[in-house]
């Protein structure tokens, strides 16, 4: 399935990596979308930012008989994702830290699909006991093999440093509340900008060339 020629703003797909009950991913993400908001290329009009949460969108252990580089896809799931990756002109990646890994839940949702990847740019959002750069080292070696630009600047989150426990429950892991930085803040406002004028320029080169540009 090939992308279609961009129009309007870039459109940002916030995708949350995590689907474990009680996972951290959806506040890192909700942290995301909130300072978002407030960039300057958002509040402009030039990007758009819209959450593709995993947990929603139901993907069984890949299961398509093609490989995904085809884009044969013969069961719906696959092809409601298919139209939501392709939807977007460029992403950012919440993960946390999975033993040295990202989440299975994340590698599945990547490995199923290759166009609508294809010739776009992610930013990347970890975190973990050691602020997730593990994961985000490995996510981004993954969506290379996908053709995805990651963008230089990464934003890592330390569970020690960037999340509150204060008014957690004694002996409750999955307590606390994201509490960053503001130099995380600082750094997640550099890597929008660099995800929004990649993703602008990629689709420039593409139109030059006579190629499609991804879909907006």
């Amino acid at each position: 399935m090939q992308n279609a020629q961009r129009t309007g703003p870039v459109r940002i797909g916030l995708i949350v990596g995590s689907t474990r009950p009680g996972r951290r991913g959806a506040a890192v993400a909700g942290w995301v979308a909130e300072v978002a908001s407030r960039h300057p290329a958002v509040r402009g009009g030039d990007a758009v930012v819209e959450l593709v949460d995993l947990a929603e969108q139901d993907l069984p252990l890949l299961d398509e008989p093609v490989p995904a580089l085809f884009g044969d896809y013969r069961h719906p799931h696959t092809r409601r994702w298919s139209t939501v990756v392709g939807a977007c002109d460029a992403f950012v990646f919440v993960t946390p830290d999975y033993n040295r890994s990202i989440p299975a839940a994340l590698k599945n949702a990547v490995d199923y699909l290759y166009a609508e990847w294809s010739g776009k740019v992610a930013g990347v959002v970890n975190y973990g006991v050691q602020g997730g750069n593990r994961a985000g080292d490995h996510l981004q070696t993954v969506l290379g093999e996908v053709r995805v630009a990651v963008v230089p600047t990464r934003v890592s989150l330390s569970l020690f440093t960037d999340f509150d426990f204060s008014q957690a429950q004694p002996g409750d892991p999955t307590g606390g509340r994201i509490a960053p930085g503001g130099e995380r803040e600082e750094t997640l406002v550099t890597m929008l900008a660099e995800v929004v004028s990649w993703s602008r320029a990629l689709g420039a080169a593409a139109s030059t060339a006579g190629e499609p540009a991804p879909v907006g």
